[in-house]
């Protein structure tokens, strides 16, 4: 599933092509990718005639804020969420739509937003207010924009296990299982340990790794394993950088050690016994 790193990496891709564009109209390929919403003529009654005033991510979603259309007064906002094999780009609205397509949203100027899904586990959503959704009001705090003081001390004197801490979007949004391993192992922290357990300067010290992680990995526009692509069809770069995910067995990068591999909070972990000991 796109991680944090990816979906920015997508919605900066798109911004300049959408950004000031007014929605023309909207076609569905699948039903199923719509949610919340009674039907289709329903959800293109919403988008038509609307302006898109900005594109920007939160957590793991994508989101398009739109104007409101000629003669309303009520702006909405287009919520994507890719979930596991979820594309977006940007194409000439009267190309044929690729195999997989399940949604494009077509823009005055000749061109649409296609959104390529291959699982069809991925959708969106039209919300006047986006707070009135459930899963956003309860999204927790950016990373990338909140002290990671104040991020460690969200962990309070939880006993849980600071790799599922991590993956709760409610604690921290938009990490997932690749940034959580990668961001363990260079904060020197075992996946399984209770966070109740590291000190504060350890909690701090994980924050100011996640950011950093974060950073480099939207640099490099985030991490193809598989199904992931920029807008522009590029597969990221962060994959060729990482010291643990995906690696177990291989020798640790520092140490030389086998990697362990466990599960935690039901995902694969993977960890140094010893860096991270």
């Amino acid at each position: 599933m796109p991680e944090l790193p990816e979906v920015e990496t997508i919605a900066r891709g798109l911004a300049p092509g959408l950004t000031g564009r007014t929605v023309a109209d909207a076609r569905f390929l699948c039903p199923t990718v719509l949610a919340d919403c009674p039907c289709g003529d329903v959800f293109r009654d919403g988008v038509r005639g609307r302006r898109i005033r900005a594109v920007r991510r939160r957590a793991k979603l994508l989101l398009l804020d739109l104007d409101p259309a000629p003669g309303r007064t009520d702006a909405a906002h287009l919520a994507v969420h890719l979930k596991m094999t979820g594309r977006l780009w940007i194409g000439e609205a009267a190309s044929e739509p690729l195999r997989h397509t399940r949604f494009q949203l077509f823009l005055d100027n000749g061109q649409a937003l296609f959104f390529q899904d291959q699982r069809r586990f991925g959708n969106c959503r039209l919300l006047a207010d986006l707070a009135s959704w459930p899963f956003y009001a309860a999204l927790g705090p950016e990373p990338l924009e909140t002290d990671p003081k104040i991020l460690a001390a969200r962990l309070g004197k939880k006993t849980a296990r600071i790799k599922a801490l991590l993956l709760d979007q409610t604690v921290v949004a938009g990490v997932g299982n690749i940034y959580a391993d990668e961001t363990l192992f260079l904060a020197g922290i075992r996946p399984d340990a209770r966070a109740c357990d590291l000190s504060p300067a350890r909690r701090k010290k994980l924050f100011a790794v996640l950011q950093q992680v974060l950073t480099r990995a939207i640099a490099a526009g985030g991490s193809t394993i598989r199904d992931y692509r920029t807008p522009e069809g590029l597969e990221g770069g962060f994959q060729n950088d990482f010291a643990v995910y995906g690696r177990g067995g291989e020798p640790c990068p520092t140490c030389g050690t086998p990697l362990a591999v466990a599960k935690v909070a039901g995902r694969t972990s993977t960890y140094c016994p010893r860096c991270q000991g």
